[in-house]
């Protein structure tokens, strides 16, 4: 796993049964768990108290509390640094290049404009399919750089409707 903390210190840190290396260095702590997100560490003779601020199991980040000190720590297992290597990481996938027409339908209303500024979940236009009304949403944020269809435009199931820059 890499750790990095504050955005710039790295670690490779590895954990098997009982034991965890850093950087290829066996660690030894004595931790003692406190409750309540709290847990004291001894290492190399010296006493630590560890409290868990918050934490984002989705992002795997936490913010921690060392002696008072406050650190923000990322997370990336072996599996996020192989999405990373085949270029799907998370910041990648979240970039939305065009919007497909999910069925053929028959366009209501075009909601946004070219060059605007869009973000996740905004609503770009409206189609009419099966006699339902349904409302196209941004996947992401971004910015508006063609619009192809227009107010009436009858529109096949995945021809391209908006691109975004």
């Amino acid at each position: 796993m890499k750790v990095k903390v504050n955005e710039h210190y790295n670690f490779n840190v590895e954990i098997n049964n009982n034991s965890m290396s850093v950087n290829g260095l066996e660690v030894t702590l004595d931790p003692r768990s406190l409750g309540n997100n709290h847990t004291h560490v001894i290492y190399n003779n010296k006493s630590y108290n560890i409290e868990v601020v918050s934490e984002s199991k989705a992002d795997k980040t936490s913010v921690i509390k060392v002696n008072g000190t406050t650190y923000t720590i990322a997370m990336e297992d072996q599996y996020d640094q192989l999405l990373k290597q085949l270029g799907m990481d998370s910041a990648l996938a979240n970039k939305v290049s065009e919007i497909k027409a999910p069925m053929p339908g028959l366009v209501l209303s075009v909601l946004v404009t070219e060059g605007q500024q869009v973000s996740k979940g905004d609503s770009l236009l409206v189609l009419e399919a099966m006699k339902m009304e349904n409302v196209i949403k941004s996947p992401a944020s971004g910015m508006i750089k063609k619009i192809l269809i227009n107010k009436a435009d009858k529109v096949e199931k995945n021809e391209i409707l908006i691109q975004f820059q």
